[in-house]
């Protein structure tokens, strides 16, 4: 009898679990337009080149990505106005609406430059045949079908599909590698920056890996991607939450693994990162040429689905921005910013223009990659000021920040105004 009960009452736990990963979506959606060559590179390099002294910058890049992300989100859900989290920055200035338009408009090109170059080699070398920049142009053509027949669950499972099989891929091979979970410790709590090895100093790292996680205008598709699962109201905001604490559980995994790679396997090895083939020799090392096939399919897969998820949600963005300046064109088209002819143009040219940087002879992808994640900081004490006021404002009643969160916005405006002055100097010193 207690046996019977005991195993309804698992199927019950079972049951309660499953349905709950199956309500879940923004945030998976999220955090693969998050998770592309930005951590796979940057975490490897700073594993391979450092080992684990940087592991701090991680660890806080992602408490702040989480804080930020869940700001937006509760602001967007919780407000009384009922206004997007852009319709809030546009209520502090009109300069935001053309600060978002223009910066995401860079950005939006840049993040899919990288993408759709480091996609294109990935099918090249898991195929054996054609010339990268070919299958660059395949991976663009193959985006522009999916986002043609775009229905939002399809989307969502083949993210969710490309999540898995990432994770697998570098989760095994970390865990073969039997990490050195003290040093794992010492470099999360030990705020050291090590002496520069190889052609990536560790300053421009850090500021890449912060770019790359807490200050991406890639935070901002999230809010997009809540809309669209109908997740609109206050009593949305658990769910959400719930949700973004999943997402972000699962960045911390992969991450982790990728950086143990670099460190418990490129790092003893004395194999240096210039290229998306160096990244590669960790599985090949182990599991010979399965292991190229695994790492190759899993890095396509994580890229094609940045390629979609970024193509999905930054034309959302772009067009909620010119609307927001353009008022009679919300007037015109309406609420649904697909129905504006501007959204169209917007995903084209986010998927079409960045084909140029996988021509022959343009920057490889490892240093498109970092140079672009570090251009991220630039633009991010302008995002975290807002932020933080409007996450103060009356109009949100008991959902007001508390005095940890101003903290750590305050604390992070500081830090990327810092930064950005830094990587200012570096750049023109």
């Amino acid at each position: 009898m207690n046996m019977q009960i005991d195993q309804e009452v698992n199927q019950k736990v079972s049951r309660s679990i499953l349905e709950r990963l199956r309500s879940y979506g923004p945030g998976i959606i999220a955090v693969l337009c998050w998770l592309g060559a930005g951590d796979l590179v940057d975490a490897s390099l700073a594993g391979a080149h450092y080992g684990y002294s940087l592991m701090w910058v991680l660890a806080i890049s992602l408490l702040l990505r989480y804080l930020i992300v869940n700001v937006m989100a509760r602001y967007q859900l919780c407000n009384s106005d009922g206004v997007s989290i852009l319709e809030g920055y546009a209520r502090l200035h009109k300069f935001y609406p053309y600060f978002f338009l223009i910066y995401a408009f860079i950005m939006g090109h840049l993040f899919n430059s990288y993408m759709i170059k480091g996609a294109g080699e990935a099918l090249a070398a898991l195929l054996g045949f054609g010339h990268p920049f070919m299958w660059s142009v395949v991976v663009v053509i193959a985006a522009l079908f999916i986002l043609g027949k775009s229905i939002y669950n399809t989307l969502e499972n083949l993210m969710k599909v490309s999540l898995s099989l990432m994770t697998i891929a570098f989760l095994v091979l970390a865990v073969w590698s039997t990490p050195d979970v003290g040093q794992i410790v010492k470099g999360t709590i030990g705020f050291g920056i090590p002496e520069d090895e190889g052609f990536y100093g560790a300053f421009l790292l850090i500021i890449s890996i912060t770019g790359a996680v807490a200050g991406s205008i890639a935070n901002f598709v999230h809010p997009y991607f809540m809309k669209d699962k109908g997740w609109i109201r206050p009593e949305h905001k658990k769910l959400q939450r719930n949700d973004l604490l999943f997402a972000i559980c699962v960045a911390i995994v992969i991450d982790l693994a990728v950086w143990i790679v670099g460190a418990e396997i490129l790092k003893p090895n004395g194999i240096e990162i210039n290229d998306i083939h160096d990244l590669s020799k960790a599985l090949s090392l182990y599991l010979g040429h399965a292991g190229s096939v695994i790492f190759y399919l899993g890095v396509f897969s994580i890229l094609f689905s940045s390629v979609v998820g970024k193509t999905s949600g930054f034309p959302k963005l772009l067009t909620d921005a010119l609307q927001l300046i353009k008022k009679e064109r919300r007037i015109k088209y309406g609420n649904q910013l697909e129905n504006d002819p501007a959204f169209k143009f917007f995903v084209l040219f986010m998927l079409i223009s960045p084909i140029i940087w996988s021509i022959p002879g343009m920057p490889g992808f490892i240093t498109l990659v970092v140079g672009v994640n570090a251009l991220n900081i630039i633009g991010f004490p302008v995002i975290s000021v807002g932020l933080l006021i409007l996450s103060n404002q009356k109009m949100l009643g008991k959902y007001r920040n508390n005095w940890f969160e101003n903290l750590l916005l305050a604390a992070a405006t500081v830090l990327a105004i810092w930064s950005s002055v830094k990587l200012a100097m570096n750049l023109f010193g």
